[in-house]
């Protein structure tokens, strides 16, 4: 039996604090980001207003604004410390950093990176000699690693993410603009209950960009397509690449196709627990350097995937980290041409004691459509 979104959430803040002691952290801020919506459940309205959850060893509560606590009251058992327009934030945070008893002379805090400026200068400033730092040794070390329920939506959406590639490429027709595809791909998502994350639909050379904002480009016989996607539901997104064709097969294509195959495999036969994400970025580039076509592998080869489309960890070649058992990833290395075409082969992968697991189902083969 699932646990309750309440036992998920109080399981968190426990094993929140655990890791606070492990590491000799004393308060911990989250700002109202998808830190506080894993943390606590709580999905903030966002405005200058500051709002934040602290949590010590003992303590944990709202830095609340009045406005919006009624709404707030709704999703959290937590306190509030609240405060209004009239009198603002300062001391209401005063009278809470009180309630924690903390020893405020060289107290270690991690901040929330991900929130405002303005809100963490706010609890710095009260907190002149703390020992600053983020969150990745504390809630970012936790959030690294998936539990079940997690999983379980990741799984669902990355099969209804291959549901809708599938069917977008069956839809193409000649003169059909990316945007029509785009609106496809919309109308799939939304029909299941889903929304769309993102959808970077490219026909022709604009494969060759990695980042390609979908327009007016219209779809011609025997043009290459690469087909980038992603929904959300139950919170959680998914993360997809597609490459393929329409009608004739383009002169060279395939043999790219395959050496960006290669290099996806390469990936995850390295990616194992204790191996560091960068040994994984260079299997992937390895294989495409030996190929001849290193320069045109213009990025890292993956992302971390949880609440956050882009989240810990990430395999590049810079990263120190060590992966281990429920860490969730991207494994999307690529091959572009300006001018020409891209290809980019992306799945989402979850580590298990012996290696990786591939959430999606559907082949990484070339897609073929007329």
């Amino acid at each position: 039996m699932s646990k309750s979104p309440e036992n998920i959430y109080s399981t968190r803040l426990a094993r929140l604090r655990t890791r606070m002691a492990e590491v000799g952290t004393d308060l911990v801020a989250v700002g109202p980001t998808s830190n506080m919506a894993w943390l606590a459940g709580v999905s903030a309205h966002g405005d200058e207003r500051p709002v934040m959850v602290l949590v010590t060893r003992d303590h944990a509560a709202f830095l609340m604004p009045a406005l919006n606590q009624n709404s707030v009251r709704q999703h959290t058992d937590l306190p509030f410390y609240c405060w209004v327009d009239a009198d603002g934030p300062q001391d209401a945070l005063e009278t809470m950093l009180a309630d924690f008893s903390l020893n405020r002379d060289g107290v270690s805090v991690a901040v929330d990176e991900a929130m405002r400026a303005d809100f963490a200068l706010l609890l710095l400033d009260a907190l002149p000699s703390a020992k600053r730092q983020f969150l990745g040794e504390t809630l970012g070390y936790l959030r690294c690693r998936k539990d079940e329920t997690e999983y379980r939506q990741l799984k669902e959406n990355a099969l209804l993410t291959d549901a809708c590639v599938t069917a977008a490429f069956a839809n193409l027709k000649v003169g059909m603009t990316e945007l029509e595809v785009v609106r496809f791909i919309d109308d799939f998502f939304a029909a299941h209950g889903a929304t769309t994350e993102f959808a970077s639909v490219c026909f022709g050379a604009n494969g060759a960009f990695p980042h390609h904002d979908s327009g007016e480009a219209r779809l011609e016989e025997g043009m290459p397509l690469m087909i980038d996607l992603g929904c959300r539901k139950g919170g959680y997104p998914s993360d997809m690449t597609r490459s393929g064709y329409f009608g004739a097969k383009p002169e060279g294509y395939e043999a790219i196709a395959e050496i960006v195959e290669s290099a996806v495999k390469a990936a995850i036969a390295t990616a194992k627990p204790g191996v560091r994400a960068s040994a994984v970025d260079d299997a992937a580039r390895s294989a495409i350097a030996k190929a001849g076509y290193g320069e045109n592998f213009l990025h890292r080869t993956g992302h971390g995937l949880g609440i956050d489309i882009h989240e810990h960890p990430y395999i590049s070649a810079s990263s120190d980290t060590v992966l281990e058992e429920g860490m969730v990833f991207s494994i999307e290395p690529g091959i572009y041409f300006a001018g020409r075409f891209g290809v980019r082969l992306e799945d989402i992968a979850i580590m298990r004691k012996d290696g990786v697991e591939i959430l999606s189902d559907k082949p990484r083969d070339l897609i073929a459509a007329d």
